[in-house]
């Protein structure tokens, strides 16, 4: 398995590369050059296996010869053991044909969880073979800082350097990351947002001439391919606990980056037969916008009550774009020069495309309370502000009633007490067991300012690894 940059000019890698590489060369998001799939039969035949037999049957083709089959399957295994419940990723039922896919049951509470316990081991596998050490940075608006640190504090060949937007996520995301002790673990809260953040990473990607010559940059963001490979497999998962391949089904998912409704793309490219995905955005509805206008812009960043998709910029857009313009790499580094300089429209091509399976929602702080509070008048079920966009947006499809429509639930609403509250309800959701100290552990973090020198000055500087 080879993969291939969006951009067109990188090397092909193969997929210990590309683990290691996070961005391309070229300023490109690394792809497969072909992707397998799997026939009506293997997928009926995928109800069988558990959630961690599942991953590994999905994952194995991409990894293909980098790790061996027992390695990867008994890291694998180690990954889902970690969850809080039996089933890895369980279902509730909503109504006739609503779903909620609880992705929230890993250690940080979120779906980050599903990736990034996973790369943080692929990534302690590869480097103690490879007696290689490494400096990994990420950004986050909210839930992939906590997911990020916890799957990495006990790789002893990483140094972790996580930037979040100062006073901009929620105290309970803070504290999971601010908490985790070691001195290899940083947390940056930079006195911006989060496409600062985002865009400082990136930026350290393309000129990495700040660190040690023996330290190699690697990704944690969803510009890592291994992020986007590990959530393909629930959308398998769900969707043949529903039927399918016998009857196709929908997938609504609250995103601001894109890479998690990527993945189902990517399911769907691989056989899975998918009636619909649901694009559910918040007020930063950057998607929503292309989606109805076929114009992709930057416009200034409203803070929602669901922070972690408070993004203006969709940085794994790219990748769909990629195949919406038929795998032509200088086309898409022709559009993102010019999306660097302004707002761009794509042809009607590209968009009939995206629009054969693809539709979106933008959902308002307002009605998100509204949702979160008619959830729990009308089955008692409590949602995070995340997961109540999804649910929203998935009630006003207007599919089929026979089409199983299943909302991704992204986070555990006691993260979010605050939207709790604003929704009316009087509900004090408790942490699970493992976090009832979470307020009273000590935080360590550094505030930076809204500047790359600084940051990457101070990354240089606290090396430990």
């Amino acid at each position: 398995m080879k993969y291939i940059s969006t951009r067109g000019q990188a090397p092909a890698l193969d997929f210990e590369q590309v683990l290691l590489a996070g961005l391309a060369s070229d300023g490109g998001l690394y792809v497969p050059e072909n992707l397998p799939t799997f026939s009506a039969q293997e997928i009926r035949e995928m109800a069988s296996l558990d959630y961690a037999q599942l991953a590994h049957r999905i994952i194995a083709p991409f990894v293909d010869d980098c790790i061996p089959g027992d390695d990867l399957r008994d890291i694998l295994e180690e990954t889902y053991a970690e969850f809080r419940h039996n089933a890895v990723a369980p279902m509730v039922q909503l109504a006739p044909n609503q779903w909620v896919l609880e992705l929230f049951h890993g250690p940080t509470l979120a779906f980050k969880d599903f990736a990034l316990q996973l790369l943080g081991r692929l990534l302690d596998h590869v480097l103690e073979r490879k007696h290689q050490k490494v400096v990994v940075m990420g950004a986050t608006s909210g839930d992939t800082g906590s997911a990020a640190i916890e799957g990495c504090k006990r790789c002893r060949n990483i140094d972790i350097f996580i930037l979040h937007p100062h006073q901009r996520v929620s105290d309970v995301q803070r504290r999971q990351m601010t908490t985790v002790q070691g001195d290899n673990i940083h947390n940056l809260a930079v006195q911006g947002n989060f496409d600062d953040c985002q865009a400082m990473v990136k930026a350290s990607f393309c000129d990495r001439s700040f660190l040690p010559e023996d330290r190699s940059l690697v990704a944690v963001n969803s510009i890592n391919w291994a992020r986007i490979m590990a959530q393909i497999v629930y959308y398998f998962y769900a969707a043949v606990a529903l039927g399918a391949p016998s009857r196709p089904v929908a997938f609504s998912v609250p995103t601001g980056n894109f890479g998690d409704i990527f993945a189902g793309y990517l399911a769907h490219q691989m056989g899975l037969p998918l009636e619909r995905l649901l694009i559910a955005t918040n007020r930063n509805d950057v998607l929503h916008r292309v989606m109805t206008t076929s114009v992709y812009g930057r416009q200034s960043l409203v803070h929602t009550l669901s922070p972690s998709m408070d993004i203006t910029v969709s940085s794994n857009f790219e990748r769909l774009l990629f195949d919406l313009y038929d795998r032509d790499g200088a086309a898409i580094a022709d559009l993102m020069r010019r999306f660097d300089e302004g707002d761009i429209a794509f042809n009607d091509a590209a968009m009939e495309k995206a629009r054969s399976l693809f539709d979106s929602q933008c959902v308002s702080d307002e009605e998100t309370c509204a949702q979160i509070a008619g959830s729990w008048k009308e089955c008692e079920y409590l949602l995070d502000p995340h997961s109540a966009i999804g649910v929203k947006a998935a009630l006003e499809s207007g599919l089929p009633p026979e089409v199983p429509v299943i909302t991704l639930a992204t986070a555990h609403p006691a993260k979010f007490p605050d939207a709790i509250r604003s929704a009316g309800l009087d509900q004090e959701v408790a942490l699970p067991l493992h976090l009832r100290d979470l307020f009273e552990r000590e935080e360590r973090v550094d505030v930076l300012p809204n500047d790359l020198g600084a940051v990457q000055a101070f990354m240089a500087n606290n090396i430990n690894a």
